[in-house]
Protein backbone atom coordinates (compact mmCIF):
# COMPACT_ATOMS: atom_id res chain seq x y z
CA UNK A 1 0.00 0.00 0.00
CA UNK A 2 1.45 3.35 -0.76
CA UNK A 3 2.50 6.13 1.94
CA UNK A 4 -0.27 8.13 0.04
CA UNK A 5 -3.11 5.88 0.99
CA UNK A 6 -1.75 5.39 4.49
CA UNK A 7 -1.08 8.85 5.66
CA UNK A 8 -4.90 9.62 3.97
CA UNK A 9 -6.22 7.22 6.35
CA UNK A 10 -4.29 8.09 9.12
CA UNK A 11 -5.75 11.58 8.61
CA UNK A 12 -9.11 10.32 9.12
CA UNK A 13 -8.33 8.14 11.94
CA UNK A 14 -7.09 11.07 13.92
CA UNK A 15 -10.36 13.26 12.58
CA UNK A 16 -12.71 10.51 13.55
CA UNK A 17 -11.06 9.62 17.18
CA UNK A 18 -10.32 10.80 20.75
CA UNK A 19 -7.45 11.92 22.05
CA UNK A 20 -5.91 9.91 25.56
CA UNK A 21 -7.87 12.79 27.76
CA UNK A 22 -11.22 11.41 25.50
CA UNK A 23 -11.24 14.67 23.38
CA UNK A 24 -11.07 15.36 19.72
CA UNK A 25 -7.81 15.90 18.19
CA UNK A 26 -7.14 20.04 17.42
CA UNK A 27 -6.79 20.49 13.56
CA UNK A 28 -3.31 21.54 13.97
CA UNK A 29 -2.06 18.50 15.98
CA UNK A 30 -3.51 16.20 13.00
CA UNK A 31 -1.66 18.67 10.78
CA UNK A 32 1.94 18.25 12.57
CA UNK A 33 1.17 14.20 12.49
CA UNK A 34 0.52 14.25 9.01
CA UNK A 35 3.20 16.29 7.90
CA UNK A 36 5.59 14.44 9.95
CA UNK A 37 4.34 11.23 8.15
CA UNK A 38 4.81 12.77 4.91
CA UNK A 39 8.11 13.92 5.38
CA UNK A 40 8.89 10.12 6.08
CA UNK A 41 7.42 9.42 3.05
CA UNK A 42 9.78 11.30 0.48
CA UNK A 43 12.73 10.36 2.64
CA UNK A 44 11.80 6.37 2.01
CA UNK A 45 11.57 7.18 -2.06
CA UNK A 46 14.55 9.87 -2.25
CA UNK A 47 16.77 8.03 0.44
CA UNK A 48 15.82 4.35 0.35
CA UNK A 49 18.90 2.58 -1.56
CA UNK A 50 21.19 4.64 0.77
CA UNK A 51 19.92 4.17 3.63
CA UNK A 52 19.14 0.35 3.90
CA UNK A 53 21.66 -1.67 1.89
CA UNK A 54 23.23 -1.88 5.36
CA UNK A 55 20.56 -3.93 6.88
CA UNK A 56 21.86 -7.45 7.58
CA UNK A 57 19.84 -10.19 5.94
CA UNK A 58 18.58 -7.73 3.43
CA UNK A 59 19.97 -7.57 -0.21
CA UNK A 60 19.81 -3.85 -1.67
CA UNK A 61 17.14 -4.74 -3.88
CA UNK A 62 14.34 -6.04 -1.37
CA UNK A 63 15.83 -3.53 0.86
CA UNK A 64 14.73 -0.60 -1.22
CA UNK A 65 11.48 -2.43 -1.86
CA UNK A 66 10.56 -2.90 1.84
CA UNK A 67 11.66 0.34 2.60
CA UNK A 68 9.78 2.32 0.35
CA UNK A 69 6.10 1.65 2.11
CA UNK A 70 5.84 2.44 5.89
CA UNK A 71 4.86 -1.50 6.49
CA UNK A 72 8.52 -1.88 5.67
CA UNK A 73 10.27 0.61 8.08
CA UNK A 74 11.23 -1.27 11.83
CA UNK A 75 13.45 -0.25 14.25
CA UNK A 76 16.86 0.18 12.39
CA UNK A 77 15.04 2.21 8.82
CA UNK A 78 13.57 4.48 11.77
CA UNK A 79 16.77 5.20 13.58
CA UNK A 80 18.28 5.64 9.50
CA UNK A 81 15.68 8.61 9.41
CA UNK A 82 16.13 10.10 12.33
CA UNK A 83 19.40 10.36 12.29
CA UNK A 84 19.38 11.91 9.00
CA UNK A 85 16.45 14.11 10.05
CA UNK A 86 19.15 15.03 13.08
CA UNK A 87 21.83 15.85 10.55
CA UNK A 88 20.19 17.85 7.95
CA UNK A 89 17.92 19.77 10.23
CA UNK A 90 19.19 19.98 13.65
CA UNK A 91 23.15 20.36 13.11
CA UNK A 92 23.11 23.71 11.40
CA UNK A 93 20.43 24.74 14.44
CA UNK A 94 22.71 24.12 16.94
CA UNK A 95 25.26 27.35 17.99
CA UNK A 96 28.52 25.93 17.70
CA UNK A 97 27.30 23.90 13.90
CA UNK A 98 28.46 20.95 15.38
CA UNK A 99 25.39 19.31 16.79
CA UNK A 100 23.81 19.69 20.32
CA UNK A 101 20.19 20.61 19.14
CA UNK A 102 17.88 17.69 19.44
CA UNK A 103 14.47 19.66 19.37
CA UNK A 104 13.77 19.10 16.00
CA UNK A 105 13.80 15.57 15.60
CA UNK A 106 12.49 14.93 18.88
CA UNK A 107 9.57 16.37 17.52
CA UNK A 108 9.96 14.48 14.76
CA UNK A 109 10.25 11.13 16.50
CA UNK A 110 6.70 12.04 18.47
CA UNK A 111 4.86 13.12 15.59
CA UNK A 112 5.54 9.91 13.64
CA UNK A 113 4.27 7.85 16.71
CA UNK A 114 0.93 8.38 15.39
CA UNK A 115 1.06 6.86 12.59
CA UNK A 116 3.12 3.89 13.72
CA UNK A 117 0.67 3.40 16.06
CA UNK A 118 -2.17 3.54 13.69
CA UNK A 119 -0.10 0.52 12.03
CA UNK A 120 -0.14 -1.37 14.29
CA UNK A 121 -3.38 -0.92 15.32
CA UNK A 122 -4.76 -1.40 11.99
CA UNK A 123 -2.60 -3.84 10.02
CA UNK A 124 -0.10 -6.03 13.07
CA UNK A 125 2.87 -4.14 11.68
CA UNK A 126 5.41 -4.26 14.38
CA UNK A 127 5.90 -0.85 15.85
CA UNK A 128 9.25 0.34 16.05
CA UNK A 129 8.59 2.93 18.97
CA UNK A 130 7.94 -0.42 21.19
CA UNK A 131 11.25 -1.41 20.50
CA UNK A 132 14.23 -0.76 23.28
CA UNK A 133 16.80 -0.20 20.28
CA UNK A 134 14.64 2.95 19.13
CA UNK A 135 17.21 6.00 19.53
CA UNK A 136 16.21 8.55 22.12
CA UNK A 137 16.35 12.46 21.10
CA UNK A 138 16.21 15.06 23.85
CA UNK A 139 13.98 17.70 23.86
CA UNK A 140 14.94 21.01 23.75
CA UNK A 141 15.50 22.92 27.35
CA UNK A 142 13.34 26.00 27.26
CA UNK A 143 15.06 29.46 27.59
CA UNK A 144 13.84 31.96 29.63
CA UNK A 145 10.80 33.94 28.18
CA UNK A 146 11.48 37.69 27.04
CA UNK A 147 8.77 39.74 29.25
CA UNK A 148 7.88 43.00 27.16
CA UNK A 149 8.92 46.07 29.69
CA UNK A 150 5.83 48.18 30.55
CA UNK A 151 7.32 51.39 28.61
CA UNK A 152 7.63 49.05 25.16
CA UNK A 153 3.61 47.82 25.44
CA UNK A 154 2.62 51.97 26.62
CA UNK A 155 4.95 53.39 23.60
CA UNK A 156 3.12 50.65 21.05
CA UNK A 157 -0.48 51.66 22.42
CA UNK A 158 0.40 55.20 21.96
CA UNK A 159 0.99 55.16 18.34
CA UNK A 160 -2.33 53.71 17.96
CA UNK A 161 -4.75 55.61 20.53
CA UNK A 162 -7.71 56.92 19.35
CA UNK A 163 -7.20 60.27 17.75
CA UNK A 164 -8.24 63.05 14.72
CA UNK A 165 -6.02 61.27 12.66
CA UNK A 166 -6.49 57.68 13.87
CA UNK A 167 -9.52 56.64 13.39
CA UNK A 168 -9.50 54.30 10.35
CA UNK A 169 -10.65 50.67 10.54
CA UNK A 170 -6.87 49.64 10.49
CA UNK A 171 -5.16 51.36 13.58
CA UNK A 172 -8.33 51.24 15.87
CA UNK A 173 -8.61 47.32 15.03
CA UNK A 174 -4.90 47.52 16.26
CA UNK A 175 -5.08 48.79 19.08
CA UNK A 176 -7.78 46.78 20.03
CA UNK A 177 -5.91 43.91 19.51
CA UNK A 178 -2.41 45.10 21.55
CA UNK A 179 -5.09 45.71 24.31
CA UNK A 180 -6.49 42.63 24.21
CA UNK A 181 -3.19 41.14 24.07
CA UNK A 182 -2.74 42.61 27.56
CA UNK A 183 -5.22 40.58 29.25
CA UNK A 184 -2.89 37.47 29.02
CA UNK A 185 -4.65 35.12 25.84
CA UNK A 186 -2.96 33.18 23.73
CA UNK A 187 -2.82 34.25 19.69
CA UNK A 188 -5.24 31.42 19.03
CA UNK A 189 -7.77 32.22 22.14
CA UNK A 190 -7.77 36.00 20.52
CA UNK A 191 -8.14 34.86 16.84
CA UNK A 192 -10.74 32.79 17.73
CA UNK A 193 -12.97 34.87 19.33
CA UNK A 194 -16.31 35.69 18.21
CA UNK A 195 -18.55 39.06 18.71
CA UNK A 196 -20.61 37.17 20.80
CA UNK A 197 -17.69 36.15 23.15
CA UNK A 198 -17.99 39.45 24.40
CA UNK A 199 -19.52 40.72 27.22
CA UNK A 200 -18.67 44.20 27.57
CA UNK A 201 -21.39 45.28 29.90
CA UNK A 202 -19.45 42.77 32.57
CA UNK A 203 -16.26 43.59 31.71
CA UNK A 204 -15.65 40.35 30.39
CA UNK A 205 -14.88 38.41 27.45
CA UNK A 206 -15.25 34.23 27.06
CA UNK A 207 -12.53 32.45 26.08
CA UNK A 208 -12.98 28.51 24.97
CA UNK A 209 -10.14 26.72 25.36
CA UNK A 210 -8.63 25.35 21.82
CA UNK A 211 -6.81 21.96 23.20
CA UNK A 212 -9.17 19.34 21.95
CA UNK A 213 -12.18 21.43 20.88
CA UNK A 214 -13.49 21.83 23.79
CA UNK A 215 -17.23 23.12 24.29
CA UNK A 216 -18.37 26.05 25.15
CA UNK A 217 -19.63 25.25 28.38
CA UNK A 218 -16.01 25.27 29.12
CA UNK A 219 -15.52 28.48 28.35
CA UNK A 220 -13.08 30.71 31.44
CA UNK A 221 -14.18 33.89 31.29
CA UNK A 222 -11.32 37.00 30.65
CA UNK A 223 -11.76 39.89 33.22
CA UNK A 224 -10.94 43.26 30.88
CA UNK A 225 -9.34 46.90 31.88
CA UNK A 226 -11.16 49.59 31.15
CA UNK A 227 -9.16 51.21 28.43
CA UNK A 228 -9.56 47.36 26.55
CA UNK A 229 -13.17 47.72 26.87
CA UNK A 230 -13.62 51.46 25.59
CA UNK A 231 -10.90 49.93 22.84
CA UNK A 232 -13.22 47.45 21.87
CA UNK A 233 -16.19 49.26 22.05
CA UNK A 234 -14.42 52.04 19.40
CA UNK A 235 -13.23 48.64 17.20
CA UNK A 236 -16.92 47.40 16.96
CA UNK A 237 -18.14 50.49 15.51
CA UNK A 238 -15.61 50.78 12.73
CA UNK A 239 -16.27 47.20 11.88
CA UNK A 240 -19.92 47.48 11.51
CA UNK A 241 -18.91 49.51 8.45
CA UNK A 242 -16.71 45.90 7.24
CA UNK A 243 -18.33 44.79 4.09
CA UNK A 244 -17.98 41.21 5.93
CA UNK A 245 -19.58 43.19 9.44
CA UNK A 246 -22.00 40.03 9.15
CA UNK A 247 -19.24 37.58 9.69
CA UNK A 248 -19.28 36.00 13.74
CA UNK A 249 -15.92 36.23 13.79
CA UNK A 250 -14.60 39.52 15.77
CA UNK A 251 -10.71 40.21 13.86
CA UNK A 252 -11.75 41.08 10.54
CA UNK A 253 -8.61 41.52 7.93
CA UNK A 254 -8.14 45.65 5.98
CA UNK A 255 -9.25 45.95 2.59
CA UNK A 256 -12.78 44.08 3.72
CA UNK A 257 -10.81 40.57 3.89
CA UNK A 258 -12.52 38.20 5.89
CA UNK A 259 -11.01 36.59 9.43
CA UNK A 260 -7.57 38.34 10.44
CA UNK A 261 -5.32 35.10 10.79
CA UNK A 262 -2.11 34.36 12.91
CA UNK A 263 0.42 36.01 10.10
CA UNK A 264 -1.82 39.31 9.87
CA UNK A 265 -1.55 39.27 14.30
CA UNK A 266 2.09 38.50 13.78
CA UNK A 267 3.22 41.27 11.31
CA UNK A 268 0.79 43.56 13.20
CA UNK A 269 2.67 43.16 16.13
CA UNK A 270 6.51 43.73 14.49
CA UNK A 271 4.92 46.43 12.52
CA UNK A 272 3.56 48.65 15.77
CA UNK A 273 7.15 48.01 17.79
CA UNK A 274 9.08 49.23 14.25
CA UNK A 275 6.83 52.51 14.57
CA UNK A 276 7.36 52.66 17.68
CA UNK A 277 11.12 53.22 17.71
CA UNK A 278 11.64 49.21 19.12
CA UNK A 279 13.55 46.70 17.52
CA UNK A 280 10.86 43.80 16.78
CA UNK A 281 13.15 41.07 16.14
CA UNK A 282 11.79 39.33 19.46
CA UNK A 283 8.53 40.82 19.75
CA UNK A 284 5.30 38.32 19.45
CA UNK A 285 1.82 37.99 20.04
CA UNK A 286 3.19 35.64 22.85
CA UNK A 287 5.41 37.70 24.19
CA UNK A 288 2.35 39.48 25.40
CA UNK A 289 1.45 36.73 27.81
CA UNK A 290 4.42 36.62 29.83
CA UNK A 291 4.21 40.30 30.50
CA UNK A 292 0.54 40.21 31.65
CA UNK A 293 1.61 37.10 34.21
CA UNK A 294 4.32 39.56 35.57
CA UNK A 295 2.34 42.61 35.60
CA UNK A 296 -0.21 40.64 37.96
CA UNK A 297 1.78 38.96 40.10
CA UNK A 298 4.38 41.89 40.57
CA UNK A 299 0.79 43.88 41.43
CA UNK A 300 -0.42 41.29 44.45
CA UNK A 301 -2.62 39.11 42.33
CA UNK A 302 -2.08 35.63 43.82
CA UNK A 303 -0.50 32.85 42.00
CA UNK A 304 -3.77 30.57 42.08
CA UNK A 305 -5.84 33.63 40.79
CA UNK A 306 -3.57 34.06 37.97
CA UNK A 307 -3.79 30.36 37.10
CA UNK A 308 -7.05 30.16 37.28
CA UNK A 309 -7.71 33.07 34.46
CA UNK A 310 -5.32 31.66 32.22
CA UNK A 311 -6.91 28.38 32.56
CA UNK A 312 -3.56 26.58 33.69
CA UNK A 313 -3.88 23.31 36.01
CA UNK A 314 -0.21 23.07 36.57
CA UNK A 315 1.82 25.50 38.85
CA UNK A 316 4.83 24.58 36.45
CA UNK A 317 2.86 27.22 34.11
CA UNK A 318 3.20 29.95 36.59
CA UNK A 319 7.01 29.11 37.14
CA UNK A 320 7.54 29.18 33.60
CA UNK A 321 6.10 32.58 32.42
CA UNK A 322 6.37 34.35 35.83
CA UNK A 323 10.26 33.64 35.56
CA UNK A 324 12.16 36.17 33.67
CA UNK A 325 11.53 38.81 36.26
CA UNK A 326 11.11 36.71 39.34
CA UNK A 327 14.07 37.72 40.94
CA UNK A 328 13.30 41.40 40.32
CA UNK A 329 9.89 40.84 41.97
CA UNK A 330 11.31 39.18 44.87
CA UNK A 331 13.73 42.18 45.68
CA UNK A 332 10.63 44.24 44.95
CA UNK A 333 8.36 42.43 47.50
CA UNK A 334 11.50 42.83 50.20
CA UNK A 335 11.83 46.54 49.22
CA UNK A 336 8.60 47.47 49.89
CA UNK A 337 8.60 45.58 53.61
CA UNK A 338 11.04 48.75 54.71
CA UNK A 339 12.97 48.13 58.04
CA UNK A 340 11.83 45.30 59.51
CA UNK A 341 14.36 45.39 62.63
Amino acid sequence: MSGASLIAELELHLSTTNNRRGRPFQRKTINAYVNSAKSLDRWLSEHASEHVTALPGTSAHTAGVAELSFLGVDVHVLNRHLRWWYETYDVPKSQDGKGGYTGGTNTQSRNLRAMFNYLAEEYDHPNPFKDPRLHNWAAPELGKPRTLSREFISDCLKITAWGPSRRDFETVRDHALLRVLTEGLRAEEILSLRTFDLDLQSATLVVVPLKGNRNSTDGRPIPLQPSTIKALQRYLRVRALHKRAADDWLWLGTRNRSRLLYAGLHRMTKRRAEQAGYDAEHVAPHSFCHSWCDDLLSSGVSGENVMAIRGWRSASMLRRYAQDTASQRAINAVHNLGDRY
